[in-house]
């Protein structure tokens, strides 16, 4: 099947894989950002726990673990969570706009490009598919999945839900 410009549509397969790919390259990064505040707080945490207190008793009392550990978890996780949000835009918008291609599409040969022939990917239609696959799909129970699949079904273009919102499509390209 052929997109609006000439170009074949990709697949569902060639597209998982190049989520993967993509998927695999975030996932090192945040590894790297994440795992030394994790750290830290868990070897805080066990240092506190196996204190001895002046009663011979070990640990902090429950108020201190609740108002210390407890806030200081929720609030790493939120600022992580707004850290790989920005660091899925620089990947997905502004890598993405440049050539159509994320590292991912690069490998296994795919390009997104707008519906219209005529016009070039920028940086409005790569956030608009960028909203609607990363900010709905991690808000979203299940949303992810039904954007992912929806691809599936569509008629003609083989649109995810993020491509039908940006007015973009996924074609494969030569190398």
């Amino acid at each position: 099947m052929l997109g609006p410009g000439g170009q074949p549509l990709a697949s569902f397969s060639d597209r998982l894989l190049a989520y993967l790919i993509d998927t695999a390259i975030a996932t090192g990064i945040m590894m790297v950002l994440f795992v030394p505040p994790i750290l830290i707080i868990w070897f805080r945490m066990f240092d506190e726990m196996t204190r001895a207190n002046p009663d011979g008793t070990f640990g902090p009392t429950e108020p201190e673990v609740f108002g210390e550990f407890f806030v200081l978890i929720v609030l790493l996780q939120l600022g992580l969570f707004a850290l790989m949000l920005g660091l899925y835009w620089l990947y997905h918008v502004e890598y993405l706009k440049r050539t159509g291609q994320t590292l991912g599409k690069k490998v296994m040969n795919l390009r997104v490009v707008p519906l219209d022939p005529t016009s070039t990917l920028d940086r409005r239609t790569a956030g608009k598919r960028y909203l609607v696959q990363f900010v709905g799909g991690s808000l979203v129970p299940g949303g992810s999945y039904v954007d992912g699949l929806w691809q599936l079904w569509d008629k003609p273009w083989q649109q995810c839900l993020h491509d039908k919102f940006a007015g973009t499509v996924v074609v494969k390209v030569s190398r």
